[in-house]
């Protein structure tokens, strides 16, 4: 009788195991709740237009393409426990993610020794890429955006003195370090260099002391919500400077949170160089605004086209792949990185994107923009030669 049990449960095991449906799996980390959660939200809804595409078309040799969304709320801890789950449970090929520099500085680490390939849309840390071979980031790095920002700043603004309000994170950190560094280099005067933590509701202090040292405008390398406030407390002080922030400030739900006061800001970000003959572009915001009723920011750009690098890499495994590792989703890990490292004037939404050979840093110029009519409007796209800011046009 336990003879029989036993072949009737392996029977009915093999039954569910020919049942189940194989699914090739890849993974988006950003901030789904909390009060960044708008970056998450439309990054990963562009990640998900280029998985049901590639599905659409049939997945991969008829194997079809699961996204796993993982939360990490913007913390490390929950970053941690995220690629945890994405790597020994979900047994994912690649992410895209995380979204912000201190998370994805954490978890980076993992996806090198699990050798999971990674292309962040949006974290800039300039140590970020160092960290392994199998770290990517399509967007451009804080030491660029900075070194370029605070050049322009100086040279073309004509602000000498300026006032430096940033959040303790790495993201924000690193990039309020480096523009200093090379504004004083320049010439320039940091009169005040203050900082709160994320998640903070009040910067009347540091904006008080701000105030008092005078300074002819204000930079701000931090995130939309912590932005809003700063601008809109400013106004309540009578801080009357100019204000500038990092590639954060891309967000468009700065306007939904203050307004016009959102308004005049100038900021740093990848450059736009596309044209109105981008077709990738026309057709992935159109279907993007259709499906989800709301434009999509420069980094969800950036996500769209990194999944779909991550999904041409694997296909190319695939199709390459015996049978065997074809039947069992064996796919070489190495050889997906090696595509991805690979990837040169591949034209997407973001742009033409190519990966530099010795690291994996996409090549980007810097632009800078300024909000203006409640819409992002791209002033000037700068690039640095010996020691230059050059301006390409």
């Amino acid at each position: 009788m336990r003879k029989l049990n036993l072949i009737l449960l392996s029977f009915f095991l093999a039954l569910f195991s020919c049942g189940k449906q194989q699914v090739i799996k890849i993974g988006f980390m950003g901030p789904m709740t909390g009060d960044a959660a708008n970056y998450g939200k439309l990054m990963s809804q562009a990640v998900r237009i280029a998985v049901d595409e590639k599905n659409e078309k049939g997945g991969i040799a008829g194997v079809k393409i699961q996204l796993v969304i993982e939360d990490d709320e913007g913390k490390v801890e929950k970053a941690n426990a995220a690629i945890e789950k994405l790597s020994s449970v979900d047994k994912v090929y690649g992410i895209v993610g995380p979204v912000f520099s201190s998370c994805a500085l954490a978890v980076a680490p993992k996806c090198q020794s699990e050798k999971i390939v990674m292309i962040t849309p949006s974290s800039t840390h300039k140590a970020l890429t160092s960290i392994g071979n199998y770290i990517f980031r399509n967007v451009l790095s804080d030491e660029l955006q900075a070194k370029v920002f605070a050049k322009y700043v100086y040279q073309k603004l004509g602000v000498k003195k300026i006032a430096v309000l940033y959040l303790k994170n790495d993201y924000s950190q690193g990039l309020a370090t480096d523009f200093k560094d090379e504004f004083e280099r320049l010439g320039g005067k940091v009169v005040a260099f203050e900082s709160g933590l994320q998640g903070d509701k009040d910067f009347k202090t540091q904006l008080t002391k701000i105030k008092s040292a005078n300074p002819e405008a204000l930079y701000m390398p931090d995130y939309v919500a912590e932005m809003a406030q700063i601008i809109e407390q400013a106004y309540q002080l009578g801080l009357k400077v100019k204000f500038l922030a990092g590639d954060g400030y891309s967000n468009p739900e700065i306007f939904e949170l203050i307004g016009e006061k959102a308004n005049g800001v100038i900021f740093a970000n990848s450059a736009d160089e596309s044209t109105t003959e981008n077709p990738v572009r026309a057709e992935f915001v159109e279907k993007y605004k259709k499906r989800w009723n709301t434009e999509p920011d420069a980094f969800s750009l950036n996500a769209y086209d990194s999944a779909v690098i991550l999904l041409n890499a694997i296909e190319k495994v695939y199709n390459e792949a015996g049978d065997k590792d074809k039947k069992s989703l064996n796919l070489d890990r190495e050889k997906i990185r090696e595509y991805v490292a690979k990837t040169a004037n591949f034209n997407g939404a973001s742009g033409v994107v190519t990966f530099l050979p010795d690291k994996g840093d996409a090549v980007k110029n810097v632009g800078i923009f300024i909000a203006e009519n409640m819409k992002y409007k791209q002033i000037a796209i700068f690039k640095i030669e010996n020691d230059q800011l050059v301006e390409v046009k």
